[in-house]
């Protein structure tokens, strides 16, 4: 088994469980950050089965002695960071105008905050190792709309903020870049489906069906299908990519 260590946040659930499962056959041992205990055992283990040495940090990343926690413990475990996916945070999707500030700046918080903290604590261990980084943005990003108002808000901060860290990581030896996910079928958008459809008169079949069509999508996206990406870009076959914003959406967003 390998040496080289992964970071994985939000890791739980959804496209950061798949990416963790992923990164296994690559890496050898594969840091789990999530807050939820009983989620984070399962995926400890499925890390396990493909071949990584899994450690599993519960934590909330939005607290500012975050970061301090989750370098620490893995440098005291492992010795070394080789790569950080910064995959944690979810914004509330409320409207534009009877959104509060509060649900505004808690939805930053932790996606871009907490993502920027962690970043920079772990940034002299990746130095050490030219390892890479990836931060999550999302298509809201590309295309805002009023009901997604805050979302877009913190991916288009996250794409801004990978591409500075990016300058500084050609200096330093960091690969910096950023990923723009489109509409994925992860639990938390089933969650939302099954609320949305009752409250406009459709079965929840239905309402998983309108979404890609109104987007103009052939289907969603698996986790599955982003980990792959997510993997390939902190590969050694993707070293000279850096400050780069990769979209990944079935063709939701129409511009160039």
């Amino acid at each position: 088994m390998n040496n080289t260590v992964a970071i994985v946040t939000g890791a739980s659930q959804g496209i950061g469980r798949s990416t963790a499962i992923r990164l296994a056959r690559d890496f050898g041992k594969v840091v789990l950050v999530a807050r939820n205990a009983d989620a984070l055992i399962e995926v400890s283990d499925e890390v396990r089965r493909a071949g990584a040495d899994p450690h599993s940090i519960v934590l909330d990343l939005s607290g500012v002695e975050a970061p301090e926690t989750v370098i620490k413990t893995t440098l005291n475990a492992y010795g070394r960071v080789d790569a950080l996916l910064n995959i944690a945070g979810a914004v509330p999707q409320i409207d534009l105008f009877e959104m509060s500030d509060e649900q505004w700046y808690a939805g930053m918080e932790l996606k871009l905050h907490g993502a920027r903290r962690l970043t920079i604590r772990a940034w002299d261990a990746l130095k050490a190792n030219r390892g890479s980084v990836v931060f999550m943005s999302g298509s809201a990003a590309l295309d805002p709309k009023p009901a997604f108002a805050a979302v877009a808000a913190t991916n288009a901060a996250i794409i801004a903020m990978a591409k500075a860290f990016a300058e500084q990581g050609i200096t330093d030896g960091v690969q910096v870049n950023s990923i723009v996910p489109g509409a994925v079928m992860t639990g938390r958008r089933k969650s939302f489906l099954e609320k949305w459809a009752p409250a406009h008169n459709m079965s929840v079949a239905e309402a998983t069906k309108k979404f890609p069509e109104d987007a103009g999508i052939s289907r969603y996206g698996e986790p599955e299908e982003i980990a792959e990406l997510l993997a390939f870009m902190v590969s050694p076959a993707a070293k000279w990519m850096t400050g780069s914003s990769v979209r990944m959406d079935g063709g939701e967003v129409k511009g160039i």
